[in-house]
């Protein structure tokens, strides 16, 4: 069996398990959030019964409208808080305030062998602890809240094998939108992604992260890393309960294994209005922007704040770009305060917010006007994403980001580098 297919087989009555096949699973944690939790909940209503499966085994967090941003929102938010108080659901808003697939993964609530649903269909950004992590719908959730379990097709899985050293500035944002790229939005459709080869080997959790989010910008069920000591090592202080480590078998068979030499992949930017539409940094020219985005549940963590600020530094945000960072979570934040990196986004005239998905899905903290352009480290640029549908929204790295921000065109941060750095005005 392939790691897909082993983690799902452990979470059934049977031994084994294969591609097309439908089974029962339980599940180890259900996550929802201030969108999708209020019809979950109401439709577990519906159910009739009284308690949930297991209240230590579900997460609600309020996310994408925080701080709230209208009655609506706050009454959103308010039903998920009474319905937690009612069934007892400690885990609300864990870590005060943070984005969902930031957060959890932070909190040590997904860990490596875990089968994970969330109303949210970035949920596949937990495979890069090589649990099994899948999007549903809020009807999907209430039943698994009541049950337990979740009745589905098992995946057949793609395997992806990335050869080769990355070069300078090019990380795991540019490797999966050369693969969507490549692929296309449904070149994994309804199938597991498996990220592997060197490439791979070298790669940060945060860009393993970044990598699995946006399997499902591929059409993918899931996206899924093997564990190794990387994987160990930021598990390790956070796990508080056991867990367990799932291989491959060496005669495991793909629907399909693609290879890829990276060596001379540069940054990429997807142009509107698909994940699809990369080029090269290189290749995109002449791009005026009048926003910036750094952050989200794709870019948000600590690493990619780092990055941006490493551009940002010393250096101002274009008088016409509105630069927007949002760490991912309150410790993310926390953090970069303490390296400094807080005070670098708002000498630079960035503007720095709490955690929140905000204009990611075009709610609020930067929605975009008609005819007004965003390069975001977002996941998804379809049309209207972030604002009106006579906007654009072109997808980056945060490196790439920033250095537009400056230039107040997209840009490669190559080319900031070799500029003279701002001077400092006086007072500051």
């Amino acid at each position: 069996m392939t790691l897909i297919e082993k983690i799902l087989a452990a979470h059934t009555a049977r031994k084994k398990v294969s591609p097309g096949e439908f089974a029962n699973i339980r599940v180890d944690l259900i996550l929802a959030n201030d969108i999708t939790a209020p019809i979950a909940i109401r439709e577990f209503q519906r159910i009739g019964v009284g308690k949930v499966f297991d209240p230590a085994k579900i997460v609600m967090v309020a996310d994408h409208f925080v701080p709230n941003k209208d009655i609506i929102s706050a009454e959103q938010a308010k039903l998920m808080r009474d319905f937690c108080s009612r069934r007892e659901i400690r885990h609300f808003d864990v870590g005060q305030m943070g984005i969902e697939h930031v957060l959890l993964p932070e909190q040590g609530l997904v860990l490596p062998g875990d089968v994970v649903i969330g109303a949210d269909s970035h949920t596949c950004t937990y495979g890069a602890l090589g649990a099994f992590a899948t999007g549903m719908g809020s009807t999907d959730i209430a039943a698994a809240m009541a049950t337990g379990d979740i009745w589905m097709k098992v995946p057949a899985t793609i395997k992806l094998v990335y050869h080769g050293t990355l070069g300078k500035w090019v990380g795991g944002k540019d490797l999966i939108l050369y693969t969507i790229g490549s692929i296309g939005v449904d070149g994994a459709l309804y199938a597991a992604m498996e990220f592997s080869g060197e490439a791979i080997d070298a790669l940060s959790m945060d860009g393993r992260f970044t990598m699995a989010n946006m399997a499902i910008e591929a059409g993918a069920k899931a996206g899924i890393f093997r564990v190794d000591d990387k994987t160990l090592d930021y598990v390790k202080s956070r796990a508080k309960r056991p867990y367990t480590v799932y291989e491959a078998d060496d005669d495991a068979e793909y629907a399909s294994v693609i290879e890829y030499d990276v060596s001379a992949i540069e940054p990429q930017v997807a142009l509107p209005h698909s994940p699809a539409n990369t080029r090269p940094v290189s290749q995109v020219s002449d791009v005026a922007i009048d926003q910036a985005v750094i952050g989200s549940c794709t870019n948000g963590r600590l690493e990619d704040l780092r990055l941006a600020a490493r551009v940002l530094k010393g250096r101002k945000v274009h008088p016409r770009v509105r630069c927007i960072v949002l760490p991912g979570t309150q410790q993310v934040y926390l953090d970069a305060l303490k390296e400094g990196l807080i005070e670098i986004f708002i000498r630079a005239g960035a503007a720095v917010s709490t955690p929140t998905c905000g204009p990611c899905l075009g709610g609020h903290m930067g929605v975009l006007a008609e005819g007004e352009r965003c390069v975001s480290t977002t996941n998804r640029n379809f049309v209207g994403r972030m604002g009106s549908p006579k906007s654009e929204v072109y997808l980056a790295n945060p490196a790439v980001a920033a250095a537009s921000a400056v230039t107040g065109r997209i840009t490669s941060p190559e080319e900031i580098l070799i500029k003279p750095k701002a001077t400092k005005s006086k007072g500051l």
